[in-house]
């Protein structure tokens, strides 16, 4: 059987899942024809039938590429931060670092002290940072650069993995 790369299965179910919308709609033009009635039905070029038989056949595969793709997030480690952590938990750690980032970077571009409004001709509320903004800056930005190592180890892993999956038909 043919082999193909974990990151190939990546892009591969993306291709699947397009397939999938392609054959919805194509089924959706198929099932329906307007004419006038009493005419005759007109000759199309693939019956509703066949249609479904090849999304039953894509949607097969999209299982099992996913079953491959998922027991391989399980079975291989990636060495980060000299911790050694399955494909999936790495992947789920990226996710967070770049949302720790968004955040962080959020409170990096915080004001010290803002205006808000006059309660009086004497008082002025103003919204005070708790934190000092720069070292949010700061905590954003290496919470990006862990996220953009750690992808990339994610990724150059995906190209040393080989699943067993026959891609020829989509590839």
């Amino acid at each position: 059987m043919q082999k193909l790369t974990l990151a190939e299965a990546v892009k591969l179910k993306s291709v699947l899942a397009k397939r999938i919308h392609g054959l919805e709609e194509e089924m959706d033009r198929v099932a329906f024809a307007d004419i006038e009635k009493g005419s005759k039905l007109p000759e199309m070029p693939r019956s509703l039938g066949m249609v479904e038989k090849e999304m039953d056949e894509v949607r097969k595969d999209m299982r099992l590429l996913d079953k491959l793709v998922y027991k391989a997030n399980i079975e291989n480690d990636i060495t980060f931060n000299n911790e050694s952590l399955p494909i999936v938990e790495a992947i789920e750690l990226a996710t967070q670092y770049r949302a720790k980032a968004r955040k962080f970077k959020e409170y990096g571009t915080a004001a010290r002290e803002e205006f808000l409004y006059t309660v009086s001709e004497n008082v002025s509320m103003v919204k005070m940072a708790l934190f000092d903004p720069e070292q949010y800056r700061l905590k954003g930005l290496e919470a990006e650069r862990q996220a953009n190592r750690l992808s990339n180890l994610i990724n150059n892993k995906n190209y040393l993995i080989e699943l067993e999956f026959d891609s020829e038909k989509y590839f």
